[in-house]
């Protein structure tokens, strides 16, 4: 419900992570045990109220949520996250995607399918500056789709062509999906790069046939 409500689903599902963790680690008689005794010993009601919301906030929960937190934090590998976004947002911003993706169309202007061509190969380019799939697709979807769909293009065989091309940003380098998992299993973020940069480029040239033979 809280995703549809307009919450971002990360937070989202960071709350359901805290509650349903709460829930397990529930120990009701050793998280209210200085609250049972204040109120055996006849405190007031500040008091009382100071030792209830101890109370809630002694659940290991909090305890793993900081840990983590910290361990997150203090990983060197995931402060390449924050930079490759921020070179996926000087590349949006500086229009090169735009004239890469005109000059693309003019280069294969001979080849069937050439818009969808294009696309692909803007898409490929685009996925190592930002590494991951929603920057890829929004935007080439706000500059390619509607080219496409006034060149007369298949509404299905064009949306097919972004969303297709808009997944390579998890393959192909930098992928930020391949740094998180890579921290997250200890592996080394350079091999997995040396990985899957082979079948990124892989299934990038599959596209491309597909996309030629389909025109």
């Amino acid at each position: 419900m809280a995703i549809f409500l307009g919450f971002p689903v990360a937070f989202t599902l960071m709350a359901l992570g805290v509650a349903f963790g709460y829930y397990a680690y529930l120990n009701p008689g050793r998280m209210w045990r200085a609250y049972e005794r204040a109120v055996e010993d006849g405190a007031d009601g500040w008091t009382l109220a100071e030792h209830w919301i101890g109370g809630f906030f002694n659940n290991r929960i909090f305890d793993l949520f900081v840990n983590q937190t910290y361990s997150v934090i203090s990983n060197d590998v995931l402060t390449a996250i924050p930079l490759f976004l921020f070179m996926g947002y000087i590349v949006e911003r500086a229009n090169i995607i735009e004239r890469l993706f005109g000059t693309l169309f003019i280069a294969t202007r001979h080849v069937p399918g050439s818009m969808a061509v294009a696309a692909l190969i803007t898409c490929t380019l685009f996925a190592t500056a930002t590494g991951i799939v929603g920057a890829v697709v929004t935007l080439m979807g706000l500059l390619a789709f509607p080219a496409m769909l006034k060149a007369r293009y298949d509404v299905r065989y064009a949306s097919g062509v972004i969303c297709a091309g808009g997944t390579l940003g998890i393959l192909i380098p930098p992928s930020i999906l391949l740094i998180v998992y890579g921290a997250t299993a200890g592996v080394s973020v350079v091999r997995m790069y040396a990985a899957a940069l082979l079948p990124g480029l892989l299934l990038a040239g599959l596209y491309l046939i597909y996309v030629v033979t389909m025109a």
